[in-house]
């Protein structure tokens, strides 16, 4: 007995009948796509707007050629935004660059005369060379503007007096920007090396002659303005 029951508890394990046990179940069905919803609002009034924005670029282009047309046959009548931009260009660009030289130069000067009082007024030179630039498109702006008439006034004296005006102003803008730099490093050394004054004003000269350059373009291009206008027509 004792052999018996020990061979019976080396036995192994009695397998389980697998043929008896149930299947097993079947795999859940896939989940069903949802409905496609509607595009929300703001989408459809965004694409609303960028419809009527495409609309109403188109409807300013044909305005455009329909006003660049009228002013073909009907005496130019979009030529004298030119002039009095060329004008306002000049004047506005020349005064850009004054200011701009009369600030730079001043603040200079101010630094300098704290500690050499005795050279301020020396040193205003860059001052009045900036100063300068504005009464340049001053006089451009002023005879551009007397030669602009509201009769029989052609694009071709628009064209003229707005190249006028930008090469003025242009140019004033940048003599200006460079009179500012050089005055304000040229006092301050001035103030330690009194020999250094006169290349500091042959630099202020050379650079207020791109002002010059400039402003006797724009009396050549608003004089071949006013020609054009008095010259008649070739048959």
């Amino acid at each position: 007995d004792f052999h018996a029951r020990r061979i019976a508890s080396c036995a192994p394990p009695p397998r389980s009948d697998t043929s008896r046990l149930p299947p097993p179940p079947p795999p859940p069905p896939p989940p069903l796509a949802a409905p496609a919803l509607p595009p929300p609002p703001h989408k459809s009034k965004s694409r609303e707007m960028v419809s009527n924005t495409r609309v109403a670029l188109l409807g300013a282009c044909v305005a455009v050629c329909v006003m660049q047309a009228r002013a073909a046959t009907d005496g130019d009548q979009v030529a004298p935004f030119f002039g009095f931009m060329g004008a306002m260009s000049a004047l506005v660009f020349s005064c850009m660059g004054a200011a701009y030289g009369t600030a730079k130069s001043g603040v200079g000067i101010a630094s300098m005369g704290v500690m050499r009082p005795e050279l301020v007024m020396k040193s205003i030179v860059p001052v009045v060379m900036a100063g300068v630039l504005g009464i340049y498109g001053l006089i451009i702006a002023v005879i551009i503007s007397t030669n602009i008439h509201p009769v029989g006034y052609t694009l071709f004296q628009g064209y003229a007096h707005l190249a006028s005006g930008l090469s003025c102003g242009l140019s004033g803008l940048a003599a200006g920007m460079a009179i500012g730099i050089v005055g304000d490093a040229g006092v301050r050394a001035n103030a330690q090396q009194p020999k250094l004054f006169t290349g500091m004003i042959l630099i202020l000269i050379f650079a207020e002659a791109l002002a010059l350059y400039g402003l006797i373009v724009g009396i050549i291009l608003s004089s071949s303005g006013a020609a054009g206008a008095a010259k008649p027509d070739s048959p």
